[in-house]
């Protein structure tokens, strides 16, 4: 029994289907953990979603932007609909859309594996944030997605505000600061707050800026990270955190990496040839 954590498909289907392949995956005895952004910019998205809704049983799934942004384009009107890209509206105008979307809504934002020693996210995590208070502000927003009140958080998901976690935040500014860091954060100030435009690699951003998992002062974490969303960053394995999107829709690779392992293992797949990189694509 093996279980694998895959970085950002984003649409790549079949590179996905090869690296399952080399995988020798068995969904009698393995288990898939997908880091988020199954969706968007890698053409087959429609397929992906299902091949995976098809393993639900074996996955676990973090939510990532580009799925979270997906699900709030859902609930546009039709015509609004038409006017996003051509995978993505096969996507919203598909027959088992309404399926796929409320399995989407119902998966995490942050899971935790006690017994493997691992947590998975798909960007960061507030420096303030212990393990604990990270699961439960999660949790929160987990909670309305996959209630009857998930148009209110959705409708209202996108905004640069709150770019930072503070105890005293609620209702929609609290549940919107959760989502900001747990699915777009890379870089952060001292306090935690959000630059969204620091894309690039380590080295490269503003006087103080800091990697989210290099924040002077963070707090301690007692469990392996195990991340994607920052392709820039590529992979990445330092200071408890592993992160494993390697840009494969930028021309890059698809990268899973073994978690039940003593040493953790990575295992990759080339893109397709008509994948092209694209410098400081995120």
């Amino acid at each position: 029994m093996a279980t694998y954590a895959i970085g950002d498909v984003q649409g790549c289907y079949p590179e996905l289907q090869r690296l399952l392949d080399k995988l020798r995956f068995d969904p009698a005895a393995d288990k898939l953990w997908f880091c988020g952004d199954l969706v968007n910019r890698g053409g087959e998205s429609l397929a992906t979603l299902r091949l995976i809704h098809g393993l639900r049983e074996h996955c676990v799934v973090t939510l990532g932007n580009h799925d979270l942004s997906l699900l709030a384009i859902a609930l546009r009107k039709p015509d609004a609909q038409a006017k996003v890209n051509p995978e993505l509206r096969e996507v919203l105008f598909a027959d088992d859309a309404p399926i796929l979307f409320e399995w989407l809504r119902s998966q995490k934002l942050l899971h935790h594996d006690e017994q493997l020693g691992w947590t998975m996210i798909h960007a960061g995590l507030a420096p303030a944030w212990t393990l604990r208070q990270a699961q439960k502000a999660a949790q929160e927003v987990e909670r309305e997605l996959s209630s009857p009140r998930y148009p209110r958080i959705l409708k209202n998901l996108f905004g640069n505000r709150p770019a930072g976690w503070s105890h005293r935040l609620q209702g929609l500014d609290r549940q919107r600061a959760t989502i900001n860091l747990l699915t777009r954060m890379r870089y952060c100030d001292v306090n935690g707050r959000i630059d969204f435009e620091a894309k690039d690699i380590p080295g490269t951003q503003r006087p103080g800026l800091y990697p989210w998992f290099e924040v002077p002062g963070m707090r301690r974490r007692e469990t392996r990270i195990v991340c994607g969303h920052w392709s820039a960053l590529g992979r990445f394995a330092g200071l408890g955190v592993y992160a494993i999107d390697t840009g494969c829709v930028w021309g890059g690779q698809l990268t899973a990496l073994r978690l039940d392992s003593e040493e953790p293992q990575y295992i990759a797949v080339a893109a397709e040839p008509h994948r092209k990189r694209v410098p400081g694509a995120d």
